[in-house]
């Protein structure tokens, strides 16, 4: 005869899933135009400031690729602002004022930018950066439910808590805690519009609301391409 406790553990252990089941792993690269549609300065200082000065700019051309690369260009005033990750390393790029400002970002993961940061996780990430735990099944939306944190040895208890659609594979929400002692929820972000390109799900509507449950910010990407072959010259940093 199987005991109460026996039958609790069994259930627990039926319900566990894996954040490799919701990796998407058919992504080699993409790119798109990310516009700003709302960006209300007064809300998104409640995030942060450094949070709110990215929405500043009009227009982002992203362009990601696999493992751990990111390009953003843009222009301010007529001048060309280009930043660049590539794996933990980060260029700052103006070259109307001369700066190249590299750094190496290996023990700050909290100031690097990944495509996690636009809705999708890949195996990269979990391997170069995230652990993830398990919380629930989401039994409005089936999503599953992940606490995600940095590896320890990266000395950042920062913790995103994400809902992750587990056959499309892409995030439709996240939660962003701080990494102070108090833990306090710092923004909401939801990624909706999904568009199907060479068998990848991928995000193309981001709203972000503030602890207060204000909107501060929503962009919009347009021109989405996946898997087009993205040179690695775009993302070189020496």
């Amino acid at each position: 005869m199987i005991g109460p406790l026996a039958i609790a553990t069994l259930t627990l252990a039926a319900q566990t899933k894996n954040i490799e089941d919701c990796l998407q792993t058919k992504i080699e690269d993409a790119s798109f135009v990310s516009r700003r549609v709302t960006g209300i300065q007064k809300e998104l200082r409640k995030i942060n400031t450094d949070f709110a000065n990215s929405y500043r700019f009009s227009y982002l051309t992203v362009k990601l690729k696999e493992p751990m690369k990111l390009r953003l260009d843009t222009n301010v005033d007529d001048t060309d602002v280009v930043l660049i990750f590539n794996g933990p390393r980060r260029l700052i790029r103006i070259p109307r004022s001369n700066i190249n400002d590299r750094q190496n970002l290996a023990k700050k993961p909290g100031q690097r930018q990944t495509i996690f940061d636009f809705g999708v996780l890949t195996p990269s990430l979990i391997k170069e950066m995230i652990d993830a735990k398990f919380v629930r099944v989401d039994r409005a939306t089936n999503d599953w439910v992940f606490d995600l944190t940095y590896h320890r040895n990266l000395d950042d208890d920062t913790r995103h808590r994400v809902w992750i659609d587990p056959e499309k594979k892409f995030i439709t929400k996240r939660e962003w805690y701080t990494q102070l002692g108090n833990k306090e929820l710092l923004a909401v972000f939801t990624y909706e519009d999904a568009k199907l390109q060479d068998g990848v799900w991928f995000p193309t509507k981001v709203t972000v609301r503030n602890a207060d449950n204000k909107v501060a910010g929503v962009t919009q990407h347009s021109g989405l391409k996946i898997n087009s072959g993205l040179p690695d010259s775009h993302f070189k940093i020496d």
